[in-house]
This record gives structure tokens, sequence and C-alpha cells, in this order.
């Protein structure tokens, strides 16, 4: 084994106590033996990676394959979360991940669709990619599928694509921050989302104005009026609550934590408090988000699930077992913390 200059060997209890097994478990994994249960394996293994230790040759598994991941950026941390939960599943699997991430002037979805064909991928995983884009052509997936490369698309249901997807219930996320607020005795209460061409954006829309009406007895009409479409991002949120904050909402439900903490910086530069004088509830609960300040209120979206469900739809059409063409949805999580109080007054 190649060790970490401040370990001179590997010892085994450490590996043992790091895996939660025996040292005799941890013995006969590292020896190759059989007799182990490939759960038990996998967590020696990870001991191994953890502990900074190389894996002996004997143990490097020869890769099933190359499996795409295509994702929109790293700097939402939501992304990250996906992929590294996508990539252990896949490596579980025995398949080799390879992450593509598009940067603003970097290659295009179909561009990097077309690396990973040249490269013989077995399959590819798309997050929040084009399929979610309203505005975009669909046809590029059934020309993907025709030239026998299996897919699985996260986040974003197009009906035009025959395909298995994986979505966190968008409406539902919507109606609980909105019922959440309403309890904390908040009446007007805005949306600050991404743009409308975006199913997830069009879905938490849709929610809201629901919940709105559900709650407060608003008409569509009335309750659209409280929605701002602008930008995932720290300065959407922003922008958004400019506006909203002028119309005197003393609480807002955000798409993503990013834009939630746009929301936040927004008030604070007018001397209002978080949650003093506005309540705010973000999305996804990215890693950290329970460490800021304040603590954000957020609606949870199922990661794990996804990307385990995912990869299994995905390993199941490289497999040639077929996978039905539909939209498995799951459903998101309020996580109440410190940025949501009762209204004053």
């Amino acid at each position: 084994m190649t060790l970490p200059a401040s370990r001179a060997t590997p010892r085994l209890a450490d590996i043992a106590a790091q895996a939660q097994v025996s040292e005799a478990t941890a013995s006969r994994v590292l020896n190759g033996k059989a007799g182990v249960a490939a759960t038990t394996r996998q967590r020696v293994l990870a001991a191994l990676d953890v502990l900074g230790y190389e894996r002996p040759v004997r143990l490097r598994r020869r890769s099933a394959g190359l499996v795409g991941l295509v994702i929109p950026e790293l700097t939402n941390p939501i992304f990250p979360a996906f992929a590294q939960i996508i990539e252990q599943s896949l490596a579980g699997h025995g398949y080799t991940p390879v992450l593509c991430t598009q940067m603003p002037g970097g290659a295009t979805e179909d561009e990097l669709v077309e690396q990973l064909e040249e490269r013989g991928v077995t399959g590819i995983v798309f997050l929040s990619g084009l399929h979610a884009d309203t505005g975009a052509d669909p046809s590029r997936y059934a020309r993907l599928a025709s030239r026998g490369v299996p897919y699985v698309l996260i986040n974003g249901y197009n009906e035009h694509i025959d395909a298995p997807f994986v979505s966190p219930d968008d409406g539902a996320a919507a109606r609980m921050a909105v019922r959440h607020l309403a309890e904390l005795g908040h009446r007007r209460i805005g949306l600050a989302v991404g743009p409308s061409r975006y199913v997830p954006s069009r879905r938490k829309a849709e929610g809201f104005v629901a919940a709105l009406g559900e709650s407060f007895g608003l008409s569509r009409e009335q309750a659209e009026r409280q929605v701002r479409h602008t930008l995932f991002s720290v300065e959407g949120g922003h922008a958004a609550a400019a506006t909203l904050l002028d119309d005197g909402c003393t609480g807002i439900v955000c798409g993503s934590d990013l834009m939630a903490l746009g929301v936040v910086r927004a008030a604070r530069q007018r001397g209002l408090t978080v949650p003093g004088d506005v309540s705010v509830v973000g999305f996804d609960d990215s890693q950290l988000i329970a460490f800021t300040d304040p603590p954000l209120t957020t609606v949870r979206q199922p990661v794990q699930s996804m990307a385990t469900a995912a990869v299994g739809a995905l390993i199941e059409e490289i497999q040639g077992v077929p996978v039905q063409r539909t939209e498995f949805v799951f459903q998101p999580e309020l996580v109440v913390r410190g940025s949501t109080g009762r209204v004053r007054g």
C-alpha cells in the first residue's frame, strides 16, 4: 500500500474501526477472500479511501463501463451534492463516473454529450439539463436514444421525451412553505423563483399560487402578482426581494437556498431583520445551509433517494431491463430553522 506521509504502515485496527467491522473481517476483505457481504466489503474499501490508503492492486475492480453525469454547474452546492451520491452509487455498481459540467462560455450540453459518446459511455445521467427547459428542442434526447445510449433525467419532466424521470414534488414544496408561513401569521407572502421557462420554476409557482388560494382565498390573478421570476442565484434572490419587500411582503418563499441568501442580504441592506421583520424559506437544504446566519428554514430536496433511484433506473436500462417511461416523484420535507418566525403585530 502507498501510505500518507504521516503514516509508516497501515493499521488493520484503524481500518476495521473506521469500517465498523472486526479486524478479521477487514483482513478478509484486504486479502481478497470470499465470504464477506458486498455491503461490508464496500465499507472496508470506503474506510481505506477515508484514511488515505491506496487500495491493493488485487482489490481494484475492472470498470463495468463509463457513465456520464452532465450537470449545469458546481457553484450551487446542491449540484455537487447530487454528483457525489450519483458517483458513489455508480461506483458501487462497478461503473466509472465521468463528470461533465457546463460553464458560461464553455461546452454546451450537446457538445458534452458528443464528447461522452466519443468515449464510449454506456449511459448518461442528466441533472437539471435542457430537458427542464420548455424552450429547448427535446428531439436531441430522441436522437441520443436512437444511437443506443440509455439515459435518465433528473429535475424537469418533459412529456415529449421517452425516458425515466426523477423529480421532487416542486408544487408540494411551495405549498408546505406557504402553509408554514401562514401558520406563523404571515398574510403577505411572496415567491422568488427561477425563470418561468424551467419546469421546476413553473411547478413551484403553480404550487405557490394554489397555496395562496387555499390559505387566503386569493384569486389566481391576485396570487400571481406575488411571484417574481428571476435567476436561480444569490443575485436573483436579491433582485426579487427588492420588489417583494416594496409590496409589503413579510414572508418570502424561494426557489433555491442561494436565492434565499440573496433575500436575506436584501432585507438586511434595508435595515430589516430576519426573521424579526421578514421570514425567509429556501429550497434544497444544501450542505452548510444549517450554519448560515440565521440558519435557513428550507424545504429539503430528497437528494439521496432521488440520486439512488436515478442510478438504479439507468443501470437497469444498461442491462436491458425496460424501465417505465414515466416520472418518479419524491416528496420533499420542510426543515424549520431560524430564518422564519411569527409575524410582528
